[in-house]
């Protein structure tokens, strides 16, 4: 007699312990009654484990190392709206039918919390020129925040809520990242377009370490030692937090490479320590203390030759430096910084860039024909230390000394940096930080303190103020009222 399978959803049904009823028609039969009656199909306590047990590595199969990392870092990603004020370039029609001045633009980025009293890390280019920046949390709450300060030179920001008990990240490293090792981007493309708060998730792996990006026109920033990792990093992801499969974070996403604006798999997140490390100082002070060394090197001129030349070349040390007092000349080949090998200028400045004030730095360096060991102790700029002289009330001014003219590149042996304006003074004036005034009508001005006395004229009057800027020599007529 053939055997007979019970169909699969009846294994199931009984595999559930359900109870079947046999349906009879027809005509009544002897045992017709007891054909009537409830027939229990059960199973066994070894039956309903095993089912259980299936389930269970079901569920623990999708709840995979990224998803537990997810759950532990996304509660601390915040989305970031701003109001800034930015020059956008115009055109011939812009006359006629927009007022003068700089246009108010909408932006977005992200942001994580650092402290649980409101303290958030995001990028410089988020929140630049912003008038107005507006986090939303993970639950939808909308805050008003405040920027406690910028570094553009890092691309690191800090912003402040007014709330207390706020969940944080948890740190991880980035100085131990494996190639191949998977990661998870975080961050608001699109901000509010897509409807609510959550952040959005791309996982990818960490594609390379220590990526130098050559600086390009336009770019302040210095993205050096960077993370490279092919999860899709979009418009929005900006300032959030690359974490690793422990749900570590351990970079700020920062930048692509693209030549269509969207992810290709090329993209770019700042070390984490670097970016807690410049978060703090902000906190603390405000601003970015930095460390001065004192010499300068080849710069991409010399990018192409630095597999000949081993290292990089110094191009100038700056008289009563660091670097002097180091015993450090013109055309000393460093090899090595802080254990780190130098290829070219952009590695010199990596290690630059995480420098503190009053940090060594132990070089190697090719000199004479030998190769011989020093040590360099970091200072402040010279423009941080020098005495400051205040016009116009918002316009502070310093003496260009040789230890000015190296630190900031500037071809006049004398008259006046702008060392901080202003933006109000900026738009009324055209000056712009980093100008250095070297003549007012026909006078020399030869120290900070001679422009007060210049600048002092009647109502109406027309004075042209020579500058130079970027190397070149220019000038602007200002009008005083």
């Amino acid at each position: 007699m053939p055997s007979l399978r019970a169909s699969r959803p009846a294994r199931r049904a009984a595999a559930l312990g359900l109870v079947l009823l046999a349906a009879c028609r027809g005509e009544r039969t002897p045992g017709a009654d007891q054909a009537r009656r409830p027939v229990t199909v059960s199973t066994s306590a070894a039956q309903v484990a095993a089912h259980a047990a299936a389930n269970t590595q079901a569920i623990s199969s999708r709840r995979t190392a990224i998803v537990a990392a997810v759950e532990r870092a996304a509660k601390a990603v915040v989305s970031i709206n701003v109001t800034s004020t930015r020059e956008v370039p115009r055109s011939p029609w812009d006359f006629f039918f927009v007022p003068e001045g700089a246009r108010v633009v909408q932006g977005y980025g992200t942001g994580f919390i650092i402290r649980p009293n409101g303290v958030i890390v995001t990028n410089q280019h988020v929140v630049a020129n912003a008038t107005k920046v507006v986090v939303t949390l993970p639950d939808g709450t909308d805050l008003e925040a405040k920027v406690l300060g910028e570094d553009p030179l890092t691309d690191v920001a800090v912003v402040k809520v007014n709330r207390q008990d706020l969940p944080t990240i948890t740190t991880g490293h980035s100085t131990d990242l494996m190639i191949g090792e998977w990661v998870v981007a975080m961050g608001n493309p699109y901000a509010y377009l897509l409807g609510n708060a959550e952040p959005t998730v791309t996982v990818g792996v960490v594609s390379a370490t220590s990526r130098n990006i050559l600086p390009t026109d336009g770019q302040t920033g210095l993205y050096l030692d960077m993370i490279q990792t092919d999860a899709a990093i979009n418009p929005g992801n900006s300032g959030g937090p690359l974490a690793n499969a422990l749900g570590e974070v351990v970079g700020v996403n920062s930048s692509i490479f693209s030549s269509t604006g969207g992810s290709v798999g090329l993209g770019f997140a700042i070390p984490i320590e670097r970016a807690l490390r410049v978060a703090d100082e902000i906190i603390k002070s405000g601003s970015v203390r930095r460390a001065w060394v004192g010499l300068d090197v080849q710069g991409a001129e010399a990018m192409r030759d630095w597999k000949s030349a081993g290292g990089v070349v110094v191009s100038g040390v700056t008289p009563q430096g660091p670097a002097a007092r180091a015993g450090l000349r013109e055309g000393d080949v460093l090899v090595e910084a802080n254990g780190r090998p130098l290829r070219n200028y952009l590695d010199w400045e990596a290690v630059k860039l995480d420098l503190h004030v009053g940090d060594s730095v132990d070089v190697r360096v090719r000199s004479g024909g030998g190769t011989v060991k020093r040590r360099i102790v970091t200072g402040d700029l010279p423009t941080v230390t020098a005495a400051k002289v205040t016009v116009l009330q918002d316009l502070q001014l310093v003496n260009v000394t040789p230890q000015i003219q190296a630190e900031r590149s500037i071809r006049s042996d004398q008259g006046a940096l702008i060392y901080r304006i202003s933006p109000q003074v900026s738009r009324a004036t055209g000056l712009r930080e980093g100008d250095v005034i070297v003549g007012v009508n026909r006078t020399a001005v030869h120290a900070a303190s001679q422009v007060e006395d210049l600048f002092n004229v009647r109502p109406g009057q027309v004075i042209r103020v020579y500058l130079e800027r970027d190397g070149e020599i220019t000038f602007t007529d200002l009008v005083f009222r």
